[in-house]
């Protein structure tokens, strides 16, 4: 995407291989998948699966940023964001079905820090969080649909870790070409100027993602306001960059912070690229049009 490709294609490749041989347990080590002792109904939401081994988790796809797995939920129409979450190890992650794993999240992401995630509903002793992978490119959807820009995934509660309560929201307007900032309970509103896609290479609409990762990239000229990498994708195209970023939406400081100008990513001035980077990570970001 737009500013968030070059830097990474080096750094990314190197940070996830290390999360995956660092956080990959070892063959004699016990299973990982958590099996906590219900506190739920057994109406209140489907069983726990068999337990899995190292070695089965680490066969499975990784849930990043490059990854396409099938297998991914749409995100729900109704998303609760109250707290983020830390991944506690390496967890597969379920579909609807709630017992075939279909890949697993990471315990360290592409910076080797805690991945940060965001459960959206719970069933008993699953939660559903937003995922950083696609479950299929725009190339390859039929014509008339459009491939979804955030995916989702059920997981055992137990597999994550209290990060912080989200106590602001951010809504990005695509047409208004606007970020606005409000408190969770969408009071005490501040809006800035954004640059968003052009007509080429549009900011995906009709979605909520979260921050899920920043960090500066002086290749990319951001040596002072840092990249906030959110967890949705483009929807028109596979990479409107041209890079090998998986279509990441970012947001990010840039001199020309207004109209349709970007390859979907969102464009801050100064003070609004400040704004958001007092945020947690873990704050919900909604595109409309």
């Amino acid at each position: 995407m737009s500013r968030v490709a070059t830097a990474r294609a080096g750094a990314l490749g190197i940070a996830v291989v290390c999360a995956l041989t660092a956080c990959t347990p070892n063959a004699s080590e016990a299973p990982r998948t958590p099996t906590p002792v219900s506190t739920a109904s057994a109406e209140a939401g489907p069983p726990l699966p068999a337990e899995l081994t190292p070695s089965a988790i680490a066969a499975l796809p990784a849930a990043d940023y490059k990854a396409v797995i099938p297998g991914l939920l749409p995100e729900p129409d109704e998303p609760r964001f109250t707290t983020a979450k830390t991944v506690a190890f390496d967890t597969p992650v379920y579909g609807g079905d709630f017992t075939t794993p279909i890949a697993r999240v990471l315990a360290t992401d592409f910076l080797g820090k805690p991945t940060v995630v965001v459960p959206v509903a719970t069933k008993g002793d699953w939660s559903m969080v937003l995922t950083a992978s696609r479950s299929v490119l725009p190339s390859q959807v039929a014509d008339g649909t459009t491939a979804p820009a955030q995916t989702a995934a059920w997981m055992p509660s137990a597999a994550l870790k209290p990060l912080g309560a989200l106590t602001h929201r951010i809504v990005v307007s695509a047409s208004a070409q606007t970020l606005t900032i409000t408190d969770a309970d969408g009071k005490g509103a501040v809006s800035f100027a954004v640059g968003v896609g052009t007509a080429d290479t549009p900011t995906p609409t009709g979605t909520t993602g979260y921050l899920q990762a920043r960090y500066l990239d002086p290749k990319q000229g951001q040596t002072t306001h840092r990249i906030q990498l959110t967890s949705l994708h483009a929807t028109g195209s596979d990479e409107p960059f041209g890079g090998s970023d998986g279509g990441l939406i970012g947001v990010h400081y840039q001199d020309v912070a207004s109209g349709a100008v970007s390859h979907g990513c969102i464009r801050l001035g100064r003070e609004a690229i400040e704004a958001v980077d007092r945020l947690p990570l873990g704050t919900p970001i909604s595109i409309v049009e």
